[in-house]
Parts: structure tokens; C-alpha cells; sequence
């Protein structure tokens, strides 16, 4: 890597603790408004000082992140469906890459789905991708995307990070699974791991400690970070676990104790409306 690649992998990935804590919030791109996502820069306000990067669209760059912010852009780059349209493994790039260097991206986001229908083209996607990242010195980061018909397991999860990284993808996105270690000992590049749907806290911060634990370089969490009714608790919990190596217990109090804090200060937290989830997000 060149100096400006090696630069923006460190905004991304701390190399004080080799880890990250990224915060998703692209679910819109094809969701469209998500509970408790329905105004993006009232969720991401009081989350923006505890998180290491955001990964969002330029939609919601532009509209609901201050300018005057120094947490590094993970520029969700690939898209064109949505979640009532024929496919959603369907995507393309719709973000060139002069409007990523103009936007200050620190890393591009790119979904890819292997085995699907369209494994062909998201996978020429990322190719593309990489080439363009590597032009500017931009890593690029490849989601492995799910769909409903794939297993989630260290089979096939293990198959899509290596190709990903085969195709010069500089860090993978992925799910955590049993037996997650061959995973990561087939895949080159760091993985991060998605926090997927919404679980119990506890139950969330397990998976963020078990993921780091046998491996994972870090977590990108969202609707396990902001649906939550104490996301600024839930934040600093899963941070003490991926930067502190807090265990699960020791998160849990963090939450439990932030969660007071908070209570003083805020009217009591809607509940969570259940919404259309899906497996790719």
C-alpha cells in the first residue's frame, strides 16, 4: 500500500487496537425509512463521538452528517434496487469515484453476492471497484451479502470472503457463524462483522465479543446500535468490547450503568415498531 491507502486503513481500522467500531446506517438505500432511521441526522447525532467510521450513502452524507466532522466516511457505493423491486442481488456502482474523493471517503462500501442470480456482476462490481480504489489510494470494503436461500455458514461465508479478497478487496464485511475462526484463517484481509437484525442487548453484545474473540477485526453495527431504546449506552457498551476487550459481562454492566445515566436525562424510549427486515442488510 502507498501512503494515502495506508492513511485512510488506519481511520478505518485503529492501529492501536487493530480493531474498528463502525456504525451502519446505508439501510435506506434500500429499505427506504427504517424504524428509528426515518431521520437519519437525529439518529446519528448523539452516536457520532463513539463511533470510529459511518457507513452511509451521499444521500445521507450531504443531508445528515455536519461537514465539520472528523469520523472517517465508509461510502456505500453500490445500489439501483430495492426491497419491493424484482432482485435485490440486482446492483451496480452509482457513486463514481470523483465523487467519493470529493465527499473525502476514507473507504468504499461495495455489496457483493455470490451464489446469487447476479454473482456475475456484483462481483465485476467490486473488480472495478478495487481498480478505481487502488487509481486514488481508497481501500474498498466488499459486504458478503446473504440471501434468504444461502446458509450462513462457515462454508459458504469462508467461500465469499476469499473471493472477495482474491479480487483485491481490502477489508471484508461478513456474518459471524460457528466454527468463524476458518473463516478468518481463509480470508487475508480483515473481516469485519455486521451486526444484522435487531437482538436483545445482551444477546448483541455476545455476538460482538464472540465475533473479536475468534477473530474479527471489528464490528459494523446498526439497527443493534439504534433501535435500541439506550443507543448511546449500547454504543459505549460495544466499544468497551471491541477497543477495552471488555467480555460480555463487563459490556453489559457498561450498558446497564450508561442506560441509568441516560434515563436522567431523556423522556422515557419508544418502543421498537417491528418492520420489514431482510437478510442482505
Amino acid at each position: 500500500m502507498d501512503w494515502g491507502m495506508k492513511n485512510r486503513m488506519s481511520k478505518i481500522i485503529r492501529p492501536d487496537t487493530g480493531r474498528c467500531l463502525m456504525l451502519a446506517i446505508d439501510h435506506g438505500y434500500f429499505l427506504g425509512p427504517t424504524e428509528r432511521l426515518e431521520v437519519p441526522r437525529r439518529t446519528v447525532a448523539p452516536l457520532l463521538p463513539y463511533a470510529d467510521s459511518l457507513m452511509l450513502t451521499r444521500g445521507v452524507l450531504r443531508t445528515s452528517v455536519p461537514p465539520e466532522s472528523n469520523v472517517p466516511i465508509v461510502l456505500r457505493v453500490s445500489g439501483a434496487t430495492s426491497i419491493i423491486g424484482e432482485d435485490l442481488s440486482k446492483e451496480t456502482i452509482v457513486t463514481s469515484i470523483e465523487e467519493a474523493i470529493k465527499l473525502n471517503a476514507s473507504c468504499l462500501a461495495l455489496s457483493i453476492f455470490v451464489g446469487s442470480k447476479y454473482e456475475h456482476q456484483t462481483l465485476a462490481n467490486l473488480a472495478k471497484l478495487v481498480d478505481e480504489g487502488e487509481k486514488y489510494g481508497i481501500p474498498v470494503l466488499a459486504v458478503t451479502a446473504v440471501g434468504k436461500d444461502m446458509a450462513r455458514d462457515a462454508r459458504y461465508l469462508g467461500l465469499a470472503c476469499r473471493v472477495a479478497a482474491e479480487l483485491g478487496a481490502h477489508v471484508v464485511k461478513t456474518y459471524y457463524c460457528d466454527n468463524f475462526e476458518e473463516v478468518v484463517e481463509g480470508c487475508p484481509v480483515p473481516l469485519i462483522i455486521a451486526g444484522g437484525k435487531k437482538l436483545p442487548e445482551a444477546d448483541a453484545l455476545k455476538l460482538a465479543h464472540d465475533a473479536v474473540h475468534h477473530g474479527a477485526s471489528g464490528v459494523d453495527m446498526g439497527r443493534n446500535i439504534w433501535q435500541s431504546d439506550w443507543p448511546v449506552a449500547m454504543i459505549k457498551a460495544v466499544r468497551a468490547i471491541v477497543h477495552k476487550d471488555a467480555d460480555v459481562k463487563e459490556a453489559y454492566g457498561i450498558f446497564l450503568k450508561e442506560k441509568e445515566k441516560d434515563k436522567s436525562g431523556q423522556k422515557e424510549p419508544q418502543k421498537v415498531v417491528k418492520t420489514v427486515s431482510h437478510s442482505f442488510d
